[in-house]
């Protein structure tokens, strides 16, 4: 099984390192659309949060390290779904906070820089493999009770269209988008499956 790419855990019992790495998040999330993922630098990072550099590498050795905690771990905007039984329900409302996320200037950043990165960086392909795991894990508790699950190909298959349009099409993804994209997902999984077994609900 693969390891996860991570730094150390701060111990999570000690409220001032998880105050200083909640800090240093902030910091790097308001520098990262100004200054670009080349531009921020360990140096200017612990400029700015007033930290050491040794700080940030005992966090995160190395910046696709970082990159993937601004993304995992950005603000909350409040419309993150609650588990359902209804797919197509759980699915569109994923997709809604997917592209509440995208369009957050430091996350959109982090992912297009760690994607660019992961051809010719290792710390960047495992990361990029990190986030898909941890989100599609994370769609499944959702998606717990309806009695559906899916694996990798049919979480892309969910996700891929949205993605295209924002960074291909570099266009506005409306909640019609959505709706079709779903509808055509629930179409295939029930290809994939037989018909019903997807819980198109």
């Amino acid at each position: 099984m693969q390891q996860p790419l991570h730094r150390r855990p701060p111990t999570a019992s000690n409220p001032r390192v998880q105050r200083t790495r909640s800090r240093v998040l902030t910091v790097a999330r308001e520098l990262l659309p100004q200054v670009g993922p080349t531009g921020l630098t360990y140096a200017l990072l612990a400029e700015r949060a007033d930290v050491t550099r040794q700080t940030l590498y005992r966090h995160w050795p190395s910046r696709a390290a970082l990159l993937v905690d601004l993304i995992l771990e950005g603000p909350d905007f409040g419309n993150y779904p609650e588990p359902g039984s209804d797919v197509r329900t759980v699915a569109t409302e994923w997709l809604k906070s997917l592209r509440a996320g995208i369009s957050e200037p430091a996350i959109r950043t982090a992912v297009l820089a760690v994607t660019a990165q992961a051809d010719h960086d290792p710390d960047s392909a495992q990361a990029l493999a990190r986030i898909g795991q941890d989100r599609l894990a994370a769609l499944n508790i959702l998606l717990a009770p309806s009695g559906t699950q899916i694996d990798g190909p049919e979480f892309t298959l969910l996700y891929g269209p949205v993605l295209a349009r924002l960074f291909l099409d570099r266009s506005h993804v409306s909640d019609e988008f959505i709706d079709t994209a779903v509808t055509q997902w629930l179409t295939t999984l029930d290809g994939l499956r037989g018909p019903g077994r997807a819980g198109s609900g």
